[in-house]
This record gives structure tokens, sequence and C-alpha cells, in this order.
């Protein structure tokens, strides 16, 4: 896929409709799989671990690759693409997505992309979404139009949005560089790298050193935690913030 120049983009709001579908009858259907920088987020490594029945530092090894972050102080993921000719996604099967129920979040929101920030730095995070029309996409022809919130339904995005704003907001701690001394992948900057995308090495971690012992969790929240990946990655996200002198949003015993 050739991600040109010539691509325009949009502001959706809440009220505004798009034209767009997706499907096998559309020309340029699969295009998007190949050949395409794809950057994964940690609920997206989780929920495609947890597909493909991988611990995550498997995972990490065999379909991930580093690349540059949102800043200079803590890297990105993307996806490793195939070797073949186009280099296709590894997922992609000749009728399509094999992991499309779990599909990242890039993925699931084409052809919007989902901005978070803050205004100030003292504002709450807020989300925007940008319409974006490659040339080679002739999706935007088909005759179906959706409004935000539909596309947001259908496509499944609001247990992802909701994950990735909670990254977001972490990621913009960690843009404040709060292992300044210690260099580029330092001992906590591979701690954090750990939390946020190897949550099988981080459990064992959690279990080891007793993390859950050390802080006032509500019984339903300490037993989500013990149980589901989900509920000890916003722990874990908590957490960090909590050793590198962010919010407290713990409270120790």
């Amino acid at each position: 896929m050739d991600e040109s120049s010539q691509s325009q983009w949009q502001q959706i709001h809440t009220k505004d409709s798009f034209a767009f579908r997706c499907h096998p009858e559309v020309p340029c259907f699969l295009v998007c799989c190949s050949n395409v920088h794809l950057l994964l987020y940690p609920y997206d490594i989780l929920r495609l671990k947890q597909r493909l029945g991988m611990h995550s530092g498997d995972f990490l090894a065999r379909h991930v690759e580093l690349c540059e972050g949102s800043h200079p102080f803590f890297p990105g993921v993307q996806l490793r693409l195939g070797d073949q000719e186009g280099h296709p996604c590894p997922f992609l099967e000749d009728k399509g997505c094999a992991v499309y129920r779990e599909r990242p979040s890039a993925c699931r929101t084409y052809p919007l992309e989902r901005g978070v920030g803050k205004s100030n730095k003292d504002s709450d995070l807020q989300a925007q979404y940008f319409l974006t029309k490659h040339p080679w996409c002739k999706g935007h022809a088909e005759q179906h139009s959706y409004t935000l919130r539909q596309w947001e339904r259908e496509q499944g995005l609001y247990e992802w949005n909701l994950h990735n704003d909670y990254w977001a907001e972490l990621d913009a701690f960690f843009a404040q560089n709060p292992w300044a001394g210690e260099g580029k992948a330092g001992p906590m900057q591979q701690l954090a790298f750990m939390v946020c995308y190897n949550i099988d090495a981080f459990r064992e971690y959690a279990e080891q050193h007793r993390l859950l012992d050390e802080f006032r969790l509500h019984k339903t929240e300490r037993r989500a935690i013990k149980s589901r990946d989900d509920a000890l990655l916003i722990f874990g996200f908590k957490w960090l913030e909590y050793v590198l002198g962010g919010r407290k949003q713990l409270i120790a015993r």
C-alpha cells in the first residue's frame, strides 16, 4: 500500500456523517493490509496474544518491532509484516483478516483516525476523529453512510478506546521523561515496557513481588486484576505512575 501524500483529511464531529463501506466486492479489498506502518497499542497486543493463544513475550518476539513513539522518551511498537512480496500483514488470509474480531485499533477505526490529547497540562483528555481519504481506497465511493457514533458501535470501538485513553494518559506522563538520568533502555524504562506490552511477564512480576498487597484495593478490583489481563493492564498503568512519581491513583497500605 502506498501511503501517498495525496491523502485528504477532514475532522469528523459527533453529528457529522461520512460515506464508506469495505467488503470483498470493493476493488481495493485487502490492499490496506499490506505494506503498512501499523502502530500497536498495549491493548491491541493484549487482545491479539489472547486470540492467538500466545504468551505476550512470544508475541512480541514474533510479531512486533520497535519504532519511534509519540515523543523521544519512550519507544513505540509496530506490527512486523511478512517478508513475502508486498509485505502483507501476518494475519492476512485469502478471505480476509484471520484475527478480525481482535484486529488492532488502527484497523477497526479506519477510515477514521482517532487522536487523544490535552488542550493544556491540567485539562482532561479530549478525543478527535479525522476522516482520511487515500486515493487508492474505493470504499469512500460506496453508497453507505455512517455517523461517528454508528461507526464506533459497528466497529466495536468503545472497549478499545477506553483502554487507549488510559494509555494516552500514561504516554503523556512518559513524555515528561520520568526516567531522566538513566538513559535509553534503562532499568525503569525496561520495567515500563514490560508492564505496557508484556502483560504475561508483568503478571509473573506482580505475583513474585506481591504488588497487590502493597495497595488498598476493593475486593472486586483485586479479583478482577488477578483474573483478567485488561484489569491488570490498567492497574499496571496506575502502578507505573505511582513508582515513577506521577499521579497517585493508588493508595498504599
